[in-house]
């Protein structure tokens, strides 16, 4: 996925300015795709130099109303059906897993420990973010609640696995 992608997306909803977009990028995508406020802007500049989105409406101050252009429809259902995800292949976590032999039997367990507590931390998180959230039927909130549903199942399985692992270290 990029920043790209994930704009145009959110554009696929209805037409927004970048702050619209910044604010519903942070209830949203922020926790599967985080991004600054800066990338989102140049991002969006690109967009509409591309012709994937067009300016609909201008404000005051320089605010502009994006909308997503028929080519960046196209664009949103190529990347959707016809391009595969990237597999993110680096995790920090599991890295140091591999390593664990270097250290201390007890330096080990209080890794696994200390990822225990930052799963636990990240599901609450999560979960407080659900309830915070004004759920609607629209796609966005629907697909929404499907994609932190994933995050609250990984944090508790992550946390499952490395209460199972710290047994394992003798």
């Amino acid at each position: 996925m990029s920043l790209r992608h994930a704009l145009l997306g959110l554009l696929s909803e209805r037409p927004a300015s970048g702050y619209d977009l910044l604010k519903r990028f942070e209830t949203s995508l922020a926790n599967v795709w985080p991004a600054t406020q800066s990338q989102m802007y140049t991002e969006l500049s690109k967009l509409a130099d591309s012709g994937l989105i067009g300016v609909s409406a201008q404000g005051p101050r320089g605010r502009k109303e994006y909308t997503l252009t028929d080519e960046g429809l196209a664009e949103l259902r190529h990347w959707l059906t016809e391009t595969k995800p990237q597999r993110n292949t680096r995790s920090d976590i599991l890295l140091r897993v591999f390593f664990l032999n270097v250290i201390t039997p007890d330096q080990a367990r209080s890794y696994l420990a200390e990822l225990m507590e930052l799963s636990e931390q990240e599901h609450e998180a999560l979960r407080r973010l659900a309830d915070s959230i004004d759920w609607g039927d629209d796609p966005l909130s629907v697909n929404g609640r499907i994609a932190l549903e994933y995050g609250l199942r990984f944090n508790a399985m992550r946390r499952e696995w490395a209460a199972w692992a710290a047994d394992q270290i003798r």
